[in-house]
């Protein structure tokens, strides 16, 4: 019995490893939310609350922003923002220096907060990059053009 003890003993250890669930990293969810006054971001942070995960929600009715920290899954969060009728999309605005051509069409926004804009992926075609960096301070040869 000795031996066919603890043989059960390590089988039972090494299937209680197996069984650990991963846990699951706090994270946090940047909503643009269409609100109208504080009826609108009350509901927005009711329903947001109640899900499970959710350590806490700010809601910023100035810049129609609703951020959400917690255990949550972002497309969880997402599909419950919308469950309120309102129109939500992720937080397309990112710090403008982050973006290699800020002020090309699809990245400027008039509507962006301040020292941010929109987030693309890449708004220049290369002979738009080349025309830009042509005429740039940054080129040693741009004198030479000119």
């Amino acid at each position: 019995m000795g031996v066919s003890g603890t043989l059960e003993y390590l089988s039972d250890l090494i299937g209680s490893v197996k069984q650990r669930k991963k846990k699951k990293q706090l994270q946090t969810v940047a909503l643009k939310v269409r609100m109208d006054c504080d009826g609108c971001a009350l509901k927005m942070k009711k329903a947001l609350s109640g899900l499970k995960g959710v350590k806490s929600v700010d809601v910023d009715l100035k810049q129609q922003k609703v951020t959400v920290n917690g255990y949550a899954e972002p497309k969880k969060v997402l599909a419950a923002a919308q469950a309120t009728k309102k129109k939500v999309e992720p937080w397309p605005y990112v710090p403008y220096n982050l973006v290699a051509h800020p002020y090309v069409a699809g990245a400027y926004d008039k509507k962006a907060p301040p020292n941010t804009v929109r987030k693309v992926e890449d708004a220049m075609t290369p002979i738009e990059e080349q025309y830009t960096t042509m005429f740039s301070d940054e080129n040693p040869n741009a004198c030479t053009i000119m």
